[in-house]
């Protein structure tokens, strides 16, 4: 048989395969699905036994006045993280925004705040500068009951060994008194 006859035979074969499997031939597509469908199974295995891990978790208390100075006037509120690990976790950053009204009046990042307690809860003190300006555009609020109403939201970066870095969102709102001068001097 010459060289011409065999490149023929060959390729009547190869279309005769394609023809009656559909392309790419049956043991190829058995294979294929068998270790796809595996991939796909252990994806979701990973995936819910990700999703039972027990995360830290955190509540947010109310914002209170805590200072004036030439700059800005300091609010802080309190925030209690809890590790239900038995190895202590470290927090990559704070993020928070304070609004009042529709109008963000202060956000910023704290870096590096520190680390969560192994297998318990960590209290952390989230400072929030406000400068003047703001306050004065907020005399609309202000002057009818000497309050402000806020909402304040706050992302705690965390990161698990396992997990990865991951945001815990926290907001709470409220109506915070402004000190008098009463207040501001006794």
């Amino acid at each position: 048989m010459s060289a011409a006859e065999e490149r023929g035979d060959r390729q009547e074969r190869d279309e005769a395969s394609v023809t009656t499997t559909g392309g790419g031939g049956e043991e190829e597509r058995r294979e294929r699905g068998g270790v796809g469908g595996l991939v796909d199974r252990a994806k979701g295995f990973v995936a819910e036994k990700i999703a039972k891990i027990p995360k830290p978790d955190a509540t947010l208390d109310r914002v209170s006045f805590k200072g004036v100075s030439r700059e800005c006037i300091t609010l802080h509120s309190h925030l209690d993280v809890n590790n239900p690990y038995s190895h202590r976790i470290p927090i990559c950053e704070l993020t928070y925004t304070f609004k009042s009204g529709d109008k963000v009046i202060a956000s910023g990042t704290m870096p590096d705040p520190g680390w969560i307690a192994a297998s318990g809860t960590t209290n952390l003190e989230l400072p929030v500068k406000v400068p003047y300006d703001f306050i004065v555009s907020l005399i609309k609020d202000v002057s009818g009951d000497w309050d402000i109403d806020y909402v304040l939201e706050v992302g705690i970066t965390i990161d698990l060994p396992v997990v990865g870095s991951f945001t815990i969102p926290l907001t709470t709102e409220g109506e915070m008194k402004l000190p008098t001068f009463r207040d501001l001097l006794f």
